[in-house]
């Protein structure tokens, strides 16, 4: 039992939450109540789960020496010691095999595969190289986002709107630069200070500088909104989904964005995107009825029939 708790902080499920961005393709093509494409989409969002869970693990042990000398991440199973170094690749490369074991189950276009594989590599990359070079430690999260967006498109053999794909860029950017600045801000006043502490957890912080991130914050901040308002009156969009109405749901997306730039700066919560975003309740509201919205918008006619039989 205690060997399954080791495993379950390994795996982060509670991350799980970001793969949410596998289903956004099914939603906007109007599939949701597609039952065979709803199945595929399952498919590739568990997989993705997965192949997320095995970065994790690898990650952990790639960070093993710098987590132990910190105060909060030294009690993680790997940098402990509870779970052993040839146990942890092994449960990353089980974790790997069953994603896309799967995915063939499941029946996921080809592609879908070709992004999971795409993110696991430049995941690799980031947890042995890239996470140390500025600003490429934010827009590696970046593309981990567009890929699930990608994968989530491949599964169901739709495309997705480029201006969709834009818009998860911007909102990666803002999550990611938004989890710098906590971590910026809890280490010290300066990224040098950081640096002079001698933990190394994250070295990269010595080459930004809050003001810095604080005007890549605010730009990521604005660009999520004003590309998702112009993806919702594109004409695209509006012949897809027979109404300008989708117009309106932006007032959700920018209580949320202002939302989420208050618990960064108030709060101090930016370190920790997923806490943030489930553990504040006006959060939590806006999020349910931004998902409600939606789903009524395009799926009004659905909904009716539903409701008439």
């Amino acid at each position: 039992m205690k060997r399954l708790k080791y495993y379950l902080r390994l795996l982060r499920p509670i991350q799980w939450v970001k793969n949410v961005f596998v289903v956004v393709p099914l939603i906007f093509s109007k599939n949701l109540f597609n039952v065979s494409l709803f199945s595929r989409s399952a498919s590739a969002f568990i997989a993705f789960c997965l192949a997320a869970s095995a970065i994790y693990v690898i990650n952990d042990i790639a960070d093993r020496k710098r987590d132990l000398v910190h105060p909060a991440k030294r009690s993680r199973p790997i940098a402990s010691g509870a779970v052993g170094l040839t146990e942890g690749w092994a449960l990353a490369l089980v974790l790997l095999a069953v994603s896309f074991l799967i995915l063939k189950v499941g029946d996921t276009h080809g592609l879908t595969n070709a992004a999971i594989i795409g993110y696991v590599a430049i995941n690799l990359l980031y947890s042995f190289f890239l996470k140390e070079i500025v600003l490429i430690d934010v827009f590696v999260i970046a593309v981990g986002f567009i890929l699930r967006i990608l994968a989530g498109g491949f599964a169901i053999d739709v495309k997705v709107s480029s201006w969709l794909i834009m818009t998860t860029l911007f909102v990666s950017i803002f999550l990611g630069i938004a989890k710098r600045r906590g971590e910026f801000v809890s280490a010290g006043a300066s990224g040098k200070e950081y640096a002079a502490t001698g933990d190394g957890s994250r070295k990269v912080l010595y080459d930004y500088d809050l003001s810095l991130i604080d005007q890549i914050l605010s730009v990521s901040a604005a660009s999520v909104i004003i590309t998702y308002a112009l993806y919702t009156v594109s004409q695209r969009t509006v012949d897809a989904f027979g109404t300008e109405a989708l117009i309106f749901t932006t007032i959700f997306v920018v209580y949320g964005i202002f939302r989420y730039l208050y618990l960064v700066h108030k709060m101090g919560l930016g370190e920790n995107p997923t806490a943030a975003l489930l553990t504040d309740k006006p959060m939590v509201i806006n999020i349910i009825f931004y998902i409600v919205s939606v789903v009524v918008i395009i799926y009004k006619r659905e909904i009716v029939r539903l409701i008439s039989r």
